[in-house]
């Protein structure tokens, strides 16, 4: 009888644990940014990477500048 009262505590511990993950996924899922800008297209995504990794070669951005714009047009590029 004490076997089944411990398993019974495990499970119940395991069942309170996912509800807590599941929980932390929904409330991170709701605090994410919805993507305001439509989807560019490919082809000028990637030339305008190419024109960035380009000034910053020719030391015309500075390295924190070029880390931002390309995040913002990496965010823009369709992973299938």
């Amino acid at each position: 009888m004490r076997q089944s009262a411990n398993k019974r505590q495990v499970e119940l511990a395991r069942q309170e644990r996912a509800a807590r993950k599941q929980q932390r996924r929904l409330d991170r899922a709701a605090a994410e940014p919805e993507a305001v800008e439509p989807a560019a297209d490919q082809s000028s995504t990637l030339d305008a990477l190419t024109q960035l990794h380009e000034s910053y070669e020719a030391g015309s951005i500075d390295f924190d500048e070029f880390e931002s714009t390309k995040q913002q047009l990496l965010a823009q590029l369709a992973v299938d």
